[in-house]
């Protein structure tokens, strides 16, 4: 589940480039045989990888992903929904003390009741099963999966939230 995700991530930064200081923060956290690999793109535009072969920093330009850009079983973020960041950490080793798992933070232009009624519409009708939880939500993935989204007001009408799956 985690691998395609992480390379869809990957792709963003060919896909999403634009201009903004306020951009998305991706990060990509990952161990194999070989050691840890981490790869960052922070919101300004600023690239770095770290690999046990090769490291770098590049300045790239900022991308801004929006509900369009993220996708789970057919079904986007909220509409108009903005993504502050995505962080994926996958552990390969048989031996890892935890799974990989995914978290996207976004915000929204509604109220968290809302956000929380629509994503439970839609990935219930995409095979997740789902229990609300105060303003988020609770349960798994069609592919069995742990999944978590919490949602907090952020003014009057808008809401952040984190997705989490694994």
């Amino acid at each position: 589940m985690l691998r395609p995700l992480v390379c869809a991530i990957a792709l963003f930064p060919l896909a999403a480039c634009g201009g903004g200081k306020d951009g998305t923060s991706i990060s990509i956290n990952t161990s194999d045989g070989d050691g840890p690999v981490l790869a960052g793109f922070d919101g300004n535009g600023e690239a770095a990888i770290d690999t046990p072969f090769f490291k770098g920093k590049m300045k790239l330009p900022n991308v801004k992903l929006d509900a369009s850009n993220f996708d789970m079983n057919g079904v986007h973020l909220y509409p108009g929904s903005t993504i502050g960041s995505v962080n994926i950490t996958a552990k390969n080793k048989p031996d890892a003390e935890e799974d990989g798992h995914v978290r996207v933070a976004f915000t929204s232009p509604a109220a968290p009741a809302a956000v929380r009624d629509w994503f439970k519409t839609k990935l219930t009708a995409a095979g997740f099963t789902l229990t609300a939880a105060g303003n988020g939500l609770t349960g798994k993935t069609n592919e069995g999966e742990p999944f978590a989204l919490d949602l907090v007001p952020d003014g009057s009408d808008m809401a952040k939230g984190v997705i989490t799956i694994g």
